[in-house]
């Protein structure tokens, strides 16, 4: 095995596991505790993946019968992926926000409620209501199946209760929800120490995706701003994130990243004030036409997270002739 995918960082132990370009690995966390072992966000299945648990274990020098706890930030495969595979190997207990729990079964089925297969069409109207075409909606159902590999077989869950701090890895956390990257994200803080294992709440470098989703959140990047400064007030020394490496800058990085959203808004608005568009069109002239089907879905997403946004503020209106689905700007142009 690679020496670099495991990292010691005394607090904790890091193992990258593989995922799709372009963020190439997911951070999965390891902590000794009283009563065995947790692993923070496994990652997502695969048989590289699962190659790569039995090399970490034997690497740290534990089984999988050792692993007392599985703690996941949210619900998207990359994190929650292999908890269930986990879980059958070791009996371990899964732990996970209610509202990530529901955003699970409603992703990925498995309940009477939401049949399988159910998210992926209400997706894919969706994106046909806001202005995708027919040659890329047809990219998008063996897109959207594709992640049920990575997810199976489900884990069963057990519930962070809101409020209540949690005890894993030897240490207590208080558990903080919030949303816009995914609903009942879960960042865990040590107040004592100043140590936060963020997800994909903060992320050094880059933006996490802000997506509006059917079913989900109708209001996800007001969600995510809120989030991000209920999480730059804390005392943060050291960042644990989900993706790419430790950082220390945590309260200035969650102000970079209200910066980078008011800007986007900044520019949407601007491209509304010559007519309306639908989101599709903006989000084709923001990010450009030749990204693969998985990108743009997240593009398309987080255009309508922005312009849905815009409306909250009174900025932009949302107009729907028959089937297709429009935004204008409320700024009137101001002559020179």
């Amino acid at each position: 095995m690679s020496q670099s995918r495991v990292t010691d960082y005394g607090e904790l132990t890091r193992a990258r596991m593989s995922m799709s370009f372009p963020l190439r690995w997911v951070n999965s966390y390891m902590l000794p505790g009283e009563e065995g072992w947790t692993i923070v966000d496994p990652g997502p299945r695969s048989a590289e993946n699962e190659a790569a648990w039995d090399e970490v274990l034997n690497e740290l020098g534990f089984s999988y019968e050792e692993i007392s706890s599985i703690v996941l930030t949210h619900h998207h495969p990359d994190h929650y992926g292999l908890a269930g595979w986990l879980q059958e190997r070791s009996g371990a207990q899964v732990w996970m926000s209610k509202a990530a729990s529901e955003a699970a079964r409603r992703n990925w089925g498995g309940t009477e409620f939401q049949p399988e297969g159910s998210f992926d069409a209400a997706t894919i109207d969706l994106y046909r209501r806001h202005g995708m075409g027919d040659d890329r909606l047809a990219q998008l159902p063996e897109h959207l199946s594709g992640f049920r590999t990575q997810i199976e077989p489900q884990p069963e869950i057990t519930i962070i209760e809101p409020g209540l701090p949690i005890r894993f890895g030897g240490r207590l956390w208080r558990p903080i929800e919030t949303g816009g990257h995914a609903e009942g994200h879960l960042s865990f803080y040590e107040e004592e120490t100043g140590l936060i294992l963020c997800g994909d709440a903060v992320l050094p470098r880059i933006s996490p995706n802000i997506s509006y989703s059917p079913g989900g959140d109708l209001h996800p990047l007001r969600s995510y701003l809120n989030g991000l400064r209920t999480l730059g007030a804390l005392h943060v020394t050291q960042a644990f994130p989900g993706h790419r490496d430790p950082f220390k800058n945590f309260t200035e990085r969650t102000e970079q990243l209200l910066e980078h959203h008011e800007q986007r808004l900044d520019r949407m608005e601007e491209l509304l004030r010559s007519e309306p568009r639908s989101a599709y069109e903006i989000c084709t002239t923001l990010f450009g036409t030749s990204l693969g089907i998985h990108q743009l879905r997240f593009a398309l997403s987080e255009t309508l997270a922005h312009l849905v946004e815009l409306a909250d503020r009174g900025r932009a209106y949302c107009n729907q002739e028959g089937d297709v689905i429009t935004f204008g700007s409320l700024t009137v142009n101001q002559s020179p």
